[in-house]
């Protein structure tokens, strides 16, 4: 199948079961993906700015926190806040340059980088559970899977982290976060206290950053020019 179709089929497949009665619940697997890479992108842009990367944690409501601690600049904290915005855009971008090569490679790469972050940051029962199983399930689906379904599930949950800056549009203009439970601050708060923004300033620059830097690599021809 053409990379050009699949990343069709995946886009459509993404909207027609998110319109569905239960969508939410059949996509729960991915949206926990997608928390998963915002909080990757917190905590390795901690690391980048000389921080601490201490701890990973996944809810079962969906919602996470990245546990970092150092003595970070105004802009280094903007940044770290920032990182977890951008951290599902970014990680879809990247499966989806790769997606041009062999997409079991791909799969079975992913699934020991999430076993690996298991075992350095993650910390919560749900959040171990949740990532190994989805490590084991990539890890198998490169073994067993026939190559155009391979390349339709890499392409999915490409897809998937690539769009959740949209479905997540909403929290990046909001002050507020409930994260397990109980109320933080948001990225964006985080950002605008940081450098004495509005508070909308942060999210909104990051949505629109997200949907360039998506729309720049479609339209280049990288991920559906065939090898």
């Amino acid at each position: 199948m053409h990379p050009r179709t699949n990343l069709i089929l995946s886009g459509v497949a993404i909207a027609l079961i998110w319109q569905l009665p239960y969508g939410e619940l059949v996509l729960y697997p991915f949206s926990l993906l997608s928390t998963y890479a915002h909080e990757m992108g917190h905590g390795l842009t901690a690391l980048l700015v000389g921080a601490r990367f201490d701890a990973l944690h996944i809810h079962a409501d969906g919602s996470g926190m990245a546990v970092w601690q150092g003595s970070p600049t105004h802009f280094d904290t903007a940044l770290v806040a920032a990182g977890g915005l951008a951290g599902p855009t970014l990680a879809g971008t990247g499966l989806l340059l790769l997606s041009r090569w062999s997409a079991r490679a791909v799969l079975a790469l992913l699934a020991v980088l999430i076993a690996l972050s298991v075992a350095l940051w993650s910390r919560n029962t749900f959040g171990v559970v949740y990532l190994l199983s989805v490590a084991a399930t990539l890890a198998i689906a490169a073994k067993v899977l026939p190559d155009i379904w391979a390349a339709f599930l890499l392409h999915l949950v490409a897809v998937t982290l690539c769009l959740s800056w949209w479905t997540d549009l909403s929290y990046m203009f909001a002050k507020q976060a409930i994260v397990n439970g109980l109320p933080h601050p948001s990225d964006s708060a985080v950002i605008a206290q940081a450098l004495g923004f509005p508070w909308w300033f942060g999210g909104g620059l990051v949505a629109l950053l997200s949907l360039t830097a998506l729309l720049l690599l479609l339209g280049t021809g990288w991920v559906t020019r065939k090898r």
